[in-house]
């Protein structure tokens, strides 16, 4: 199911900001940066910002998000 650009956008730059934490020195957070900045709103794109994550990433990421966007990831586990 393809969410809101309101949710696509706050999911998506929620995740880039906690690859941001990442050592960048072989280029890893950039790769996966590049990746996510290169999907758009289609189908479960979205899902594909969440499910990068390892489970420990996926709760923080959870944490940061607004009511509408962690129903949205919850209905599409």
């Amino acid at each position: 199911m393809t969410p809101s650009n309101d949710i696509f956008e706050e999911i998506k730059i929620q995740a880039i900001k906690i690859w941001d934490t990442y050592d960048n020195t072989y280029g890893y957070r950039d790769e996966k940066v590049n990746y996510i900045n290169s999907l758009t709103n289609i189908e479960d794109n979205t899902m594909v910002f969440f499910r990068m994550f390892d489970h420990i990433n996926q709760a923080k990421l959870i944490t940061t998000l607004s009511d509408e966007a962690i129903d949205y990831i919850n209905q599409n586990k």
